[in-house]
């Protein structure tokens, strides 16, 4: 096993946490909103502390890498990429669709032959990240931006799977998917301390992303919004 300081900032949540040998050692969780930029050095800092007053050596950082927040996302990558880069440590990158079915699997008991777990990260509008895993996390439906609606997931239900939604943006699916076979598990948030799982899997099987190239998982092109209330003649 190793010791991984595992890091989320892909939807509202800011979470750091310092896992080793199955266990979290400590860890560090804000819900506001809008604290990552303020927050997330912080936590960083406290968990690095935690470890040199115990000894413990980081064999590697763990970063969700999407897809989410844009800005989020950037700023875990960002922070991700300098503290593996000053400790001479490998970079893992977790997928945040695959963390948000961890949870899930870890927390809730789901009682069907053929259930597929169907994550959802909110994308704005009807819009959702989403994707499909079986049991084994192995993907039926790949990782994509789909816009919702009563047809949505249709093929997947007709082949006789019983959908389980979870994340932020199952909350829109609630709204169109009424349909028998779609379940929804309330509550689900990609937090630092479920990487552990997918982390240390990655870390013993040496599966790592490039420190100073690698990018997060956005999945559509990032488009700016104009401001809404925009200050005139300022340069004349």
């Amino acid at each position: 096993m190793a010791n991984i300081l595992n890091i989320e900032t892909s939807t509202e949540v800011c979470s750091v946490a310092l896992t080793s040998e199955g266990q979290v050692l400590d860890h560090r969780e804000n819900y506001d909103g809008q604290t990552h930029a303020t927050l997330l050095s912080q936590y960083v800092q406290e968990m690095l502390q935690y470890a040199r007053t115990r000894d413990i050596n980081l064999d590697a950082i763990a970063v969700s890498i999407g897809p989410g927040s844009y800005t989020g996302l950037r700023i875990g990558l960002s922070e991700a990429k300098g503290l593996a880069f000053g400790l001479n440590v490998p970079l893992i990158g977790v997928n945040t669709l695959q963390l948000l079915v961890v949870s899930t699997m870890f927390n809730h008991f789901i009682d069907e032959e053929k259930v597929l777990y169907v994550p959802m990260i909110d994308a704005r509008r009807m819009e959702v990240y989403t994707a499909a895993y079986n049991a084994a996390l192995e993907p039926v439906l790949e990782p994509q931006a789909m816009i919702l609606d009563e047809q949505s997931l249709v093929d997947l239900n007709q082949q006789g799977y019983t959908l389980v939604l979870m994340g932020n943006g199952s909350d829109k699916a609630h709204q169109v998917l009424t349909r028998d076979g779609v379940r929804f598990v309330a509550g689900i948030k990609p937090v630092a301390v479920d990487m552990m799982a997918l982390a240390e899997k990655s870390f013993r099987e040496q599966r790592f992303i490039d420190v100073a190239y690698s990018t997060p998982l956005y999945l559509k092109e990032f488009q700016a919004t104009k401001p809404k209330n925009p200050v005139l003649g300022l340069n004349g």
